[in-house]
């Protein structure tokens, strides 16, 4: 058998981000050959990956970037625990994937996991990382948006956050203050017109029943359907809720008196709890 060099351990880890442990048994299965012995480990991953299919990746990390003020990206590295989750190791490990994103400007989740970063893609990473933890590891999402000017904001638990994008440059308070709404109010659309045709249509489905069920007349259920989505709007499209750091206005009123002209024209955020 090979000796098994600290060196060679060392170049292994850092090639496949894999544990000390799981470097220098590879390399004592692979006889001393890094080739091998990278292989091994990727096969490992592919397996436990496998093995854990059925299993639920609740838990994770989500991290974010802006590039160049005009460009956000966001993702999530999801796991089974939130011990995992933690590891210096796994967060690095987003922070990569999330690199691979904006070098490459990838625009989707099925693109970012088809890219390849060396011989490897994006996909094989993530079954890699769950060969390494001895977890299930996903990820569930992906998400990229372009403006004259982004703002990003991931909440302390790294377990949520949102990306904004305003129509021309605006103060970074003001962004900050926007996406931090955005990632603690869960706004679901910028706007009236940004918001889903069969999000509208089901809050509506909802209203009349309850109107009915209350026994209100038949020819009154859509008048006081509409009135409740009219409601619904207001308090979940980003533009119209209250603004959190002061109730007494909207955000869109709060973003125009900072500055008139600004608005928001793209918005996402991800929650690994919804």
């Amino acid at each position: 058998m090979a000796e098994i060099k600290l060196a060679d351990v060392a170049k292994l880890r850092k090639m496949t981000m894999a544990g000390m442990m799981d470097c220098k048994n590879a390399l004592a299965e692979a006889d001393g050959d890094m080739e091998r012995a990278v292989e091994i480990i990727r096969e490992k991953g592919k397996l436990v990956a496998s093995k854990r299919a059925d299993r639920n990746a609740t838990e994770g990390v989500v991290v974010s970037r802006v590039v160049n003020g005009t460009k956000a990206y966001m993702l999530c590295l999801a796991c089974e625990t939130d011990f995992v989750a933690k590891t210096e190791g796994f967060v690095q490990a987003a922070n990569e994937i999330l690199e691979i994103a904006v070098k490459n400007d990838v625009a989707d989740l099925e693109s970012l996991l088809a890219t390849k970063a060396g011989d490897r893609t994006v996909a094989d990473l993530v079954s890699e990382k769950s060969g390494q933890t001895g977890e299930k590891v996903e990820l569930p999402f992906y998400g990229r948006i372009e403006a004259p000017y982004c703002a990003e904001y991931v909440h302390i638990n790294h377990k949520v956050g949102s990306l904004i994008g305003f129509n021309k440059e605006v103060p970074a308070e003001l962004a900050h203050d926007v996406a931090m709404q955005a990632t603690a109010m869960a706004p679901v659309a910028i706007d009236e017109a940004h918001c889903p045709k069969e999000v509208i249509e089901k809050e509506h489905e909802i209203g009349r029943e309850q109107a009915r069920l209350e026994g209100k007349p038949e020819n009154m259920l859509d008048k006081i359907a509409d009135g409740k989505v009219k409601k619904f709007l207001k308090e979940n499209t980003l533009w119209s809720q209250d603004f959190v750091k002061n109730p007494k206005e909207s955000v869109g009123q709060h973003i125009q008196s900072v500055d008139k002209e600004a608005k928001v024209v793209a918005y996402v955020r991800f929650s690994l709890n919804d």
